[in-house]
């Protein structure tokens, strides 16, 4: 709740951010990273927080445009239920030609970097499978890509 009171979080983003820390907090005990400054408390509402902060900033810059999904028409939604889940296939059908359009615009090793990631692929395991330097390359390397895969969604060409 204290994230969706201080920073105006759903709930279900707050939920994932919550899951998200369990994780990282496990993962610090186990590296070793956590070394017992402060309270495993703490530390975990610190994680948080920080977790928190970046789905503020996710949500606020233009990267939010890529995850947000169409609105349609509302003539189509005045349509019976099974003509209207008719259209909203159509229409993600022509999305998904579009994207994967798109992505072959991109080259090789932007598409297969992100369709890894889209694949649940992290960072790390991106890292050793393309033979990058470090999982933080591949963390640019991905942003980059998916900010020119956006750019060419929207005809922005730079």
């Amino acid at each position: 709740m204290q994230g969706v009171r201080k920073y105006r979080l759903s709930e279900e983003e707050c939920a994932s951010a919550y899951s998200d820390t369990i994780i990282n907090v496990i993962e610090g005990v186990i590296s070793q990273r956590f070394e017992g400054r402060s309270s495993l408390k703490t530390y975990a509402y610190q994680i948080f927080m920080n977790k928190c902060v970046d789905l503020v900033r996710k949500n606020t810059t233009h990267k939010r445009m890529v995850h947000d999904t169409l609105q349609l028409d509302p003539l189509v939604m005045s349509l019976p239920d099974k003509a209207r889940t008719i259209v909203q296939q159509l229409v993600e059908k022509s999305e998904k030609g579009l994207l994967m359009q798109k992505l072959k615009e991109l080259g090789d090793k932007c598409r297969e970097l992100l369709l890894l990631f889209e694949d649940g692929y992290n960072d790390r395991e991106i890292a050793l499978q393309m033979h990058y330097q470090s999982p933080e390359v591949v963390k640019t390397t991905r942003l980059r890509c998916l900010g020119r895969l956006r750019e060419k969604v929207l005809g922005i060409e730079s």
